[in-house]
């Protein structure tokens, strides 16, 4: 009778303990949308001019894109072109993203995603900045227009995304020849994903956003599609 029992107290820690590995994904994914709900920033309203900076992602990962030069402000002076193998020479348009440090260096292609570095980028991952010149922003989901003082505070949340606000390149190839990789400032997990960064820097600039937003989704919906 007393093994009985400690069966089936046993059974009931196990019941428990599957209970709380379900319900952790579903509770995070109604915080995420949740999150996306909810705007910080709310009584922002896009003006009629100003700087327009756009928005692209891939359905998992989001990126900022904005102007090498716009309102006196200058990446080409902070960024060299010789960082990218072979840059555009008209490229104009600078596309910025964070994202944690073996993901974005060990998995060229998602189907090359690990476990381990999985699991690392969810819980304590070192993050990292890719930057990516391009010539044209039209490839991008999203835009929206900011008043100069609105740009100046994204360029600066921006640069301050990289160590020590300089950007510090890693020996690694890139993805193609037109981008490269940057030392960056911070951790990543499951809370600041890639798609926080994001949210994080339009909410700095003074942009209404979302006020979480793990996922690429909940920060695109806020913006006007781009006019093709």
């Amino acid at each position: 009778m007393a093994r009985r029992r400690r069966k089936s107290k046993a059974g009931k820690w196990v019941g428990r303990i599957l209970a709380v590995l379900l319900a952790a994904p579903l509770l995070y994914l109604a915080a995420a949308l949740l999150g996306a709900l909810v705007p910080v920033n709310r009584d922002w309203a896009e003006p009629e001019r100003g700087t327009t900076i756009y928005l692209a992602d891939n359905g998992v990962h989001s990126d900022l894109i904005v102007p090498v030069r716009a309102e006196g402000l200058d990446w080409s002076r902070i960024l060299r072109r010789s960082d990218a193998a072979e840059p555009p020479p008209d490229a104009q348009w600078l596309a910025f993203g964070v994202g944690e440090r073996a993901v974005y260096l060990e998995t060229p292609r998602w189907r090359d995603l690990r476990l381990p570095v999985a699991a690392r980028a969810l819980t304590q991952g070192e993050r990292i900045v890719h930057v990516e010149w391009v010539t044209s922003p039209r490839y991008a989901g999203r835009e929206l227009r900011l008043r100069p003082e609105e740009y100046r505070r994204l360029w600066a949340a921006l640069r301050a995304s990289f160590k020590d606000s300089r950007p510090q390149r890693i020996a690694h190839k890139g993805y193609d020849r037109a981008d490269a990789f940057y030392e960056g400032v911070g951790h990543a997990n499951a809370i600041n994903t890639c798609n926080q960064w994001t949210v994080d820097q339009l909410r700095l600039a003074g942009v209404r956003t979302s006020l979480w937003s793990p996922f690429a989704q909940g920060i695109m919906w806020r913006y006007r599609k781009v006019r093709r």
